[in-house]
């Protein structure tokens, strides 16, 4: 074989090897139609998605530090940080390069327009929050 074949043969395989996707485990109600979309969400943004279902999801979020204020549907886990609700994939890889000293991401409530909350053309703006573990949160993105 050519030296210029090897090397070919070389790069071609080096460009075909699996990208491993970041792991993220998600928590949610086995009836929610907008988790289901979020986690699609994820997955179409590169994310390996692995799903729990629970009919009871609160003993999660009160492991995790999710108060009150920002609850939404589903909780997900990812390299160490909590992600809350219909956080966009964007928000979550510029978390995991940042590497931020926080608990993690909220999207308190059901936003439509957020990711697995779309309905038509509809967007309304909304903030994802980081919170640390004293649960102190402050505006991380806006959409």
């Amino acid at each position: 074989m050519k030296k210029s074949a090897k090397w070919s043969l070389l790069l071609a395989m080096v460009i075909t090897l699996p990208v491993w996707a970041t792991e993220v485990t998600v928590y949610k109600s086995p009836t929610c139609g907008c988790c289901k979309k979020w986690v699609k969400h994820l997955k179409s943004n590169g994310f390996k998605v692995t799903t729990y279902d629970q009919y009871n999801v609160l003993p999660i979020k009160a492991k995790n530090g999710i108060t009150p204020q920002l609850m939404s549907c589903h909780t997900a886990l990812v390299n160490g940080y909590v992600v809350e609700g219909h956080v966009p994939a964007a928000d979550i890889k510029r978390m995991l390069k940042e590497k931020p000293n926080i608990q993690g991401l909220a999207v308190p409530g059901m936003i439509v327009g957020s990711p697995g909350m779309e309905q038509g053309s509809r967007k309304d703006p909304y903030a994802v929050l980081s919170f640390d573990k004293n649960g102190r949160t402050s505006v991380y993105a806006r959409h």
